[in-house]
């Protein structure tokens, strides 16, 4: 009983969730929304991203949000090959959104997640005691 309240409570937030961030977006963002920040026009993205006005705007939302996820992501693959990963405390709000504008700016035929490629790439990376094949999703 109380999975299916906490279920519904989810299911109820995430579609509150979604509907604010698809009222906000406006139809400037909504090729945004539908196409995915990652696989975007940077030309695009680099002309919808206004860093200085922090996560109230909807473009700059999606766009750390999705950098949030995909950085998460790499860093379970990074972690399973070699025990490191990227300390995410680092990526604040301002610091990825200039990131991927600036990237976006010089590389507008590129798709914006060449930026985090480069920063995942090329950052710091964090050692940490791992025993290699505990992420198992085949079970």
């Amino acid at each position: 009983m109380i999975a299916t309240i906490y279920r519904a409570m989810l299911q109820s937030s995430i579609a509150i969730l979604c509907a604010a961030l698809l009222g906000a977006a406006g139809a400037r963002a909504e090729p945004l929304l539908t196409q995915g920040i990652g696989t975007s026009n940077c030309s695009r993205l680099a002309a919808d991203l206004r860093p200085g006005e922090g996560l109230g705007n909807s473009v700059n939302l999606m766009a750390y949000s999705w950098a949030q996820g995909y950085i998460s992501a790499a860093n379970i693959s990074l972690v399973e090959a070699d025990a490191k990963h990227v300390d995410m405390s680092q990526l604040d709000e301002n610091k990825v959104l200039t990131m991927l504008q600036k990237y976006c700016k010089a590389n507008p035929d590129k798709q914006p997640l060449g930026a985090l490629n480069d920063f995942l790439r090329t950052t710091e990376k964090v050692h940490i005691k791992w025993d290699k094949g505990t992420v198992n999703w085949n079970q």
